[in-house]
């Protein structure tokens, strides 16, 4: 974007209402940035009665920048003849804090747009902060059509991570523990997709999605966020496809974009033009119609957590030596070390003493932004104990390695049920579950389970719990093998768990 323009103060007083205050929409050369601003960009040359205005709300981590700064987005839309507004929300605040914010926003924008409706463009928890404005804060009047762009309507697996037992003293260095955070665990996503699928509002505004299946090459930025998330289906290294659909939407397109370049100009404006417009399909409500408002928010398959990862962290000085079992029969693993430390001497220690080193290093850009990703792949991996041996002065670490094998499909976390299943290729195993319930932890452990075992913890009192589970066992062969499982859920007043 070459250039943003900014709405003078003494401009706005005279086309916009009187309840608009004169510090909420800023007056700097330097726009992007601070919550509760909002821009417009550079008028067409020709105005088209047919053509909505277009806002566009960024997503998580980021701010208005990410539409003009190393994107094309702003400059197509321009050249395509829309009038454009691009607003700041919080970054790390959940959608009931945006939602609010966004509301009296759209309004203000609405009215300086003649009181035209607007179509809002959202990029990842954008869109959930949007549709929390427009179903929760009642801003549906001022705005026609919803698109969201990777937006991860029923949460984020990498958020449950966060939240987890072992990402804990990363996360809180990172900042990756706030309001935003803590909302997008999919725990908390499936409370807050009965609170809105059944909302009155929910049918007033069509919402058109779009979900990516690319997460770049090894190494990337978004590699490791797509390997993680791999386990629950196809994703763009940040968000699943599954994540990204709302039953009562309408698809727009799944396509080989990443979770940076679905928002890029070039890529997908193209596609959602034809629902940039001030007017709504009658189509759309005939569907909704049709459909049990009661019932869509269970359309979306439910998926196991997965059971391929071991995970391991903390704090140290000096030194630290990790260890982690691989059983016999493993295909490949990935073994990833996020620290808050670039390390140059990590090294990964094979049973029989061969070092691996060629570790590609990243920065993360996600919920974990500004930690350093160190990542290798072993193919056809020695059963055994493992090491990894890290030399820092002092650093927080996050170890992930994921294994492929066929104890994967034997092991079964029921979440819904709170209850763990082993099949024929597991002969023993025991599980420690750690439980966090607004930072107070708990932890029991349960040794020789049976084929099917429950849980041995109580979730006594509504909330947001979130489960991590460290599991030992040893296969039908009799080889070691180790597990570890995340999720969160969500326990109601009458003790529902979503």
């Amino acid at each position: 974007m070459k250039r943003v323009s900014l709405l003078l103060i003494s401009f706005l007083l005279l086309i916009v209402p009187l309840q608009v205050s004169a510090g909420t929409i800023g007056g700097k050369d330097d726009p992007g940035g601070v919550p509760g601003q909002w821009y417009v960009g550079d008028t067409p040359s020709y105005i088209d009665p047919n053509k909505a205005p277009v806002v566009f709300v960024h997503g998580f981590n980021s701010s208005s920048r990410t539409w003009w700064e190393s994107n094309d987005m702003y400059q197509v839309a321009l050249q395509n003849g829309y009038e454009t507004a691009f607003v700041d929300v919080h970054p790390d605040k959940n959608m009931w804090d945006n939602g609010i914010l966004l509301a009296s926003k759209l309004q203000e924008i609405y009215n300086y747009f003649g009181q035209k409706k607007l179509v809002v463009v959202a990029h990842s928890k954008g869109g959930i902060d949007t549709q929390n404005a427009l179903i929760h804060q009642n801003a549906h009047p001022y705005v026609s059509n919803l698109i969201t762009l990777s937006t991860p309507h029923y949460g984020s697996e990498l958020a449950d991570l966060a939240y987890s037992s072992w990402a804990g003293w990363l996360a809180g260095i990172f900042g990756g523990r706030n309001d935003a955070t803590y909302s997008l665990q999919t725990g908390y996503m499936s409370q807050y997709r009965v609170q809105t699928d059944g909302h009155a509002n929910r049918s007033r505004n069509p919402i058109y999605t779009f979900g990516g299946t690319s997460w770049g090459s090894f190494g990337s930025s978004l590699y490791w966020g797509g390997l993680y998330l791999s386990s629950y289906g196809q994703n763009d290294g940040a968000v699943t496809v599954r994540s990204s659909r709302l039953p009562y939407s309408h698809e727009v397109r799944v396509s080989n974009w990443n979770h940076s370049s679905i928002r890029e100009g070039r890529n997908t404006f193209h596609l959602f033009r034809p629902y940039l417009t001030s007017s709504q399909p009658s189509s759309f409500f005939s569907a909704y119609n049709e459909v049990s408002a009661s019932a869509e928010y269970l359309d979306i398959e439910t998926i196991n957590p997965a059971t391929n990862m071991i995970l391991r962290g903390g704090e140290y000085n000096n030194s630290k030596k990790e260890h982690f079992v691989v059983e016999n029969g493993t295909n490949h693993l990935s073994l990833d070390w996020l620290s808050d430390q670039k390390h140059q001497q990590l090294q990964v220690v094979s049973p029989s003493g061969y070092i691996y080193s060629n570790f590609a290093i990243y920065e993360n850009d996600n919920i974990f932004k500004g930690a350093y990703h160190h990542t290798v792949t072993i193919n056809q991996p020695e059963a055994g104990k493992w090491t990894v041996l890290a030399n820092e002065t002092k650093a927080a670490y996050l170890m992930n390695v994921s294994i492929d094998s066929n104890i994967n499909d034997s092991l079964t976390f029921d979440y819904e049920n709170l209850q763990v299943s082993r099949g024929k290729n597991i002969k023993a195993l025991e599980m420690t579950v750690h439980l966090n319930n607004n930072g107070i932890q708990t932890t029991r452990t349960k040794k020789q389970m049976a084929q099917k075992e429950k849980l041995p913890i109580t979730l006594s009192k509504a909330g947001v719990y979130n489960i991590t589970i460290d599991f030992k066992g040893k296969t039908a062969n009799g080889d070691d093998f180790e597990r570890t499982v995340v999720k969160s859920v969500f326990v109601d007043e009458k003790g529902n768990v979503y």
